[in-house]
């Protein structure tokens, strides 16, 4: 069964498959081939508000790195090609409480299930 993850931040990006690579506080059991459900909103649901799925994806790879060792290719990954690296920690360490740049977090990248005539991954 796959797990439910939140792309509250993200959720235009995902619906768009700009996006195939998260970063995340904690998620240490991830691994590849596991399954997740992209979803707008996971917890902090109403009583009675429906769970919206986007999509479910593959984990191709996971790894624990320092934020602030983010690439520009990376920024782009995560659904930012208009922002620097720098930008992005900055962000990144606004939305997450307690995260500054030298926080070791868990990379995630994934594959959209494939389309006739689409790449699952840019």
């Amino acid at each position: 069964m796959p797990r439910l993850m939140s792309v509250a931040l993200t959720t235009s990006q995902v619906r768009n498959r700009l996006k195939w690579v998260t970063r995340r506080c904690g998620w240490l059991m991830i691994k590849p081939g596991d399954l997740l459900t992209l979803c707008p909103k996971v917890r902090g649901r109403r009583p009675g508000e429906p769970l919206e799925r986007i999509v479910t994806v593959e984990v191709i790879s996971s790894r624990r790195e320092q934020l602030d060792a983010i690439t520009t290719e990376d920024v782009i990954a995560e659904g930012f090609p208009d922002m620097t690296p720098a930008e992005f920690v900055a962000f990144f360490c606004a939305t997450h409480h307690g995260v500054t740049p030298k926080s070791i977090i868990t990379r995630i990248e994934w594959a959209y299930p494939a389309t006739p005539g689409h790449s699952t991954t840019p």
